[in-house]
């Protein structure tokens, strides 16, 4: 790494690496699962409760990971989300007469911890790496973080449904173990230190936060990412397989597409939302970003309704959504690390990651439940509302500022 760089950007740049890594078997493994199961005859539903515990996992690691990592340190709770991940993948490479549903679940299980510990690390560094009066920097890093992030996530997508087509479900697997396993490695001699160890112990109450913000950007979380996945997990790739009679390269590509450019929108959302550190974006820019969003989908829905034909009404109104939501995700990403406090602030992200795996939660369960009993449009209508109610709610918040004060902790 070149010796120009400072100290805070050598980590920034490790931190990030890390998160990439992940985040491409994470996407990965995601589409395989769907596209393997669906092929082998799985319901929509019954696809969607293979994802049931890493959702739910997911909500419990945040709460007791901001917690640990305000005791242990951000770097080792990074650690262990890529060992939990390597495991989680050599759990799949049983026998194919073991991968029941229960089997599957705990694999996932497993790697909806993993996930969340190498989020909630990730995110929390930034905020101790970049100085209080430097908000559009911050802004900035977060921003690139998570599109980068999400870019990757769509090459997981795709990489998992081409995979799955050139050498089955149990080489992929296998290939992305092996790659994950020397990222693990290559973290442990790179990424040490106490970064984001609170100045004193946490006790476990803490884990809920008492900040006004905090608590209403979570609500907000909730219901945004709910609105993505209620369309997004099961009842997207299943149509496009299905009605549309699309082939796993095509799914795969599709969605990785738009995962892509969604996470590149998401890197360009301080330059669409307030580039300058003067006039940073708070709820009221939040309120407007999600009244747009909102409509997307309720238009989609109305559409489908009267009968147009479903793709191009598919493929041109999610394209629109991604733009969209993606400054909304980035935008909140943002908020929540600006109204955090400093010292723990793993506390108040795991907070609000886990109303994120809440809202992808019930996503995830209302994808595949919807989908079977009213069809994508009732998915996308229902999209519609949860992501008016984020709107509302976000209005609310206070100035960055006030709120990262009133969250200091003593």
């Amino acid at each position: 790494m070149p010796a120009r760089l400072s100290p805070d950007v050598r980590r920034y740049l490790l931190v990030t690496g890390n998160y990439w890594a992940f985040t491409l078997t994470d996407g990965a493994l995601r589409m395989l699962v769907v596209l393997h199961f669906h092929q082998l005859g799985y319901s929509p539903l019954q696809i969607a409760m293979l994802f049931l515990f890493y959702e739910i996992f997911g909500v419990v690691t945040n709460l007791v990971g901001g917690w640990l990592g305000a005791r242990i340190g951000l770097d080792r709770t990074m650690h262990i989300g890529l060992a939990l991940q390597v495991l989680a993948l050599g759990m799949l490479l049983v026998p194919a007469a073991w991968l029941t549903v229960v089997w599957v679940m705990a694999a996932q299980a497993l790697s909806g911890i993993a996930k969340d510990l190498n989020k909630m690390s990730a995110k929390s560094s930034i905020k101790l790496l970049v100085a209080d009066d430097r908000p559009g920097t911050l802004y900035r890093w977060v921003a690139a973080l998570t599109g980068s992030k999400n870019a990757l996530k769509g090459v997981g997508f795709f990489l998992g449904g081409v995979l799955l087509t050139m050498v089955g479900f149990a080489p992929a697997v296998a290939i992305m173990a092996a790659a994950l396993l020397l990222v693990w490695l290559a973290s442990l001699v790179l990424l040490k230190g106490d970064l984001g160890k609170a100045s004193a112990r946490p006790k476990f109450r803490d884990i809920l936060s008492k900040s006004r913000a905090i608590n209403l950007l979570s609500a907000a979380r909730m219901f945004l990412f709910g609105a993505r996945d209620v369309w997004f997990v099961v009842a997207l790739p299943v149509f496009l397989a299905t009605t549309l009679g699309w082939d796993f390269w095509r799914v795969g590509g599709f969605m990785a597409a738009w995962i892509i450019g969604y996470g590149i929108v998401q890197s360009l959302a301080p330059y669409l939302t307030g580039r300058h550190d003067a006039r940073m974006p708070g709820g009221r820019a939040a309120f407007a970003w999600g009244a747009a969003l909102a409509l997307v989908p309720l238009a989609m829905a109305g559409m489908l309704t009267a009968g147009l034909s479903p793709q191009p009404v598919l493929v041109g109104g999610l394209a629109v959504f991604g733009v969209l939501f993606a400054v909304n995700s980035s935008l909140h990403s943002y908020l929540i690390v600006g109204h955090a406090a400093r010292d723990g602030v793993s506390l108040d992200v795991g907070f609000y990651y886990m109303a994120n795996a809440m809202g992808r939660l019930l996503g995830t369960v209302l994808s595949g439940w919807v989908f079977q009993v009213a069809g994508i449009g009732a998915c996308l209508a229902i999209s519609g509302v949860f992501i008016a109610l984020a709107a509302l709610i976000v209005r609310a918040l206070p100035p960055v500022a006030a709120a990262a004060e009133a969250a200091a902790r003593p």
